[in-house]
């Protein structure tokens, strides 16, 4: 097959899919090697930069995704205005970034760097499919542990977790984010477009779930 209908194949592939597709599979599909794949996807990444079309190809990991290009979100959210854009809160943002740095992590982990309950926004997360759980922790009560998706990574323009600030390689005080933390959850803040539901929402639907089963989410 020539490298235009490589191409050709791939984004059609991928508009098909709508989501994340694994590289495997487009090997498989179009009887070619891992480079040869990723060297195509790349060129068509390249080219819809480059001529500021409005579609992006993302890399996520292994996988390739079809979305649209960023600056025209205003423009595309306005086509679908009932599609109600929202931010996650800030407690939201602060649970995100401790398990995207220290995943896998436990909820005891996260509730004891933050210093109060986060099993609602835990929960939340789970629901936006920006965390998962990847398997117990082998200590007595085996707690589930929790990593971030690919999901996460199209929703804040990432390609990997790799591309995520550095951390000092210490272990952040207990009840009390670091300095590096607050960092990063304010470049989560900058980059974030997720969530269907509004930071006022969640906050109400926190203070709820705490009068009503005596948490301290906050």
């Amino acid at each position: 097959m020539e490298l235009k209908e490589l191409e050709a194949a791939i984004e059609g592939i991928l508009f098909a899919a709508g989501e994340p597709v694994g590289v495997e599979r487009l090997c498989l599909a179009l009887d070619i090697d891992r480079n040869t794949a990723d060297a195509v996807c790349q060129r068509l990444a390249d080219y819809y930069s480059y001529e500021r079309r409005g579609i992006r190809l993302l890399r996520l990991d292994s996988s390739y995704q079809l979305c649209s290009a960023p600056q025209f979100a205003p423009n595309i959210r306005r086509a679908f205005e009932s599609r109600r854009p929202a931010r996650l809160s800030q407690p939201a943002l602060e649970v995100l970034a401790i398990i995207a740095y220290y995943q896998p992590a436990t909820r005891a982990y996260v509730d004891q760097i933050r210093g109060v309950d986060s099993s609602y926004t835990v929960g939340l997360l789970l629901e936006r499919e920006l965390i998962e759980e990847c398997g117990r922790l082998a200590v007595p009560g085996r707690p589930i542990q929790y990593r971030t998706t690919q999901n996460f990574l199209r929703s804040f323009g990432l390609s990997s977790l790799e591309e995520l600030p550095e951390l000092p390689n210490t272990a952040p005080e207990d009840g009390q984010l670091t300095l590096e933390m607050q960092a990063a959850v304010a470049r989560l803040q900058q980059s974030q477009d997720v969530s269907d539901v509004t930071e006022a929402e969640l906050e109400q639907a926190a203070r709820d779930m705490a009068r009503t089963e005596g948490g301290t989410e906050q």
